[in-house]
């Protein structure tokens, strides 16, 4: 069975985007089938879940590759965040 975490962030965001299995599953290009998609969705399939199919899975369902990982129980690392640059200011109206 796959992770408890996993099957909500599926089922919730399919249900959020309004989308079907088969729906999200033309979005992984070919990586997950509408089975293991719908197998997901109900905490039926147990699929294991590997680095490229984390990227098929977030891009499936608009979200972030680290939310995938830390849903089905992966390594993660903390997400860079940007910086701004020292060469960048504010312009506006100097009145």
């Amino acid at each position: 069975m796959t992770s408890p975490d996993l099957h909500r962030l599926v089922w919730c965001r399919l249900f959020e985007l309004g989308m079907t299995a088969e729906q999200a599953s033309e979005r992984t290009h070919g990586v997950l089938s509408k089975e293991a998609v719908r197998g997901l969705a109900e905490g039926t399939a147990s699929v294991y879940v590997s680095d490229r199919v984390a990227r098929a899975l977030a891009r499936s369902l608009d979200v972030t590759v680290h939310r995938v990982r830390l849903a089905a129980g992966l390594d993660v690392e903390e997400p860079a965040l940007s910086t701004t640059r020292p060469h960048l200011r504010v312009v506006g109206d100097p009145d």
